[in-house]
């Protein structure tokens, strides 16, 4: 069963609003990195595992909610429940792009099982070599970032 969580025009325009008065979130709506297809959000892993057993853990169709323009999948209906009672809770920052690469005012995937939970925000890397880097100073990194995001898009 997929649940649809739908922002009004209203709400959507209030939100692009806030983005540009207040300090950069690290996400914007519509913006979501998705896979080609299924549309899928982390590339199919639960959003909300990352913070309650703390690993990447593969979301299941039967637990699949659209939210922001994109499907989320959970390992669990209680996931599921708990995303969309806040999904800006546990959804990843800079729209679950690689945070680093959004440090370099850039864009690139991610691959699901590099991840940082920090001051309770989910980042994501693209590789290996990108995540070594990013935990070595990802307070600049993250400063860095939230300069470049959400315009970062738009070019």
């Amino acid at each position: 069963m997929i649940f649809r969580l739908q922002a009004t025009d209203l709400m959507r325009k209030l939100a692009l609003v806030l983005m540009f008065t207040c300090s950069a979130p690290a996400f914007a709506i519509d913006a979501i990195n998705s896979t080609f297809f299924g549309n899928l959000a982390i590339e199919g892993y639960d959003p909300v595992a990352y913070f309650t057993v703390h690993k990447a853990v593969k979301g299941k169709s039967q637990h699949e909610l659209e939210w922001m323009g994109a499907n989320w999948r959970f390992s669990s209906a209680e996931n599921l429940e708990l995303f969309r009672e806040n999904p800006t809770n546990y959804a990843p920052q800079y729209g679950g792009y690689c945070a680093y690469a959004v440090s370099q005012n850039d864009i690139a995937g991610i691959k699901p099982e590099l991840f940082t939970i920090h001051e309770n925000k989910l980042y994501l890397n693209y590789n290996k070599p990108v995540n070594r880097k990013w935990l070595q100073d990802k307070s600049h990194f993250i400063t860095q970032a939230n300069r470049y995001w959400p315009q970062l898009l738009a070019k």
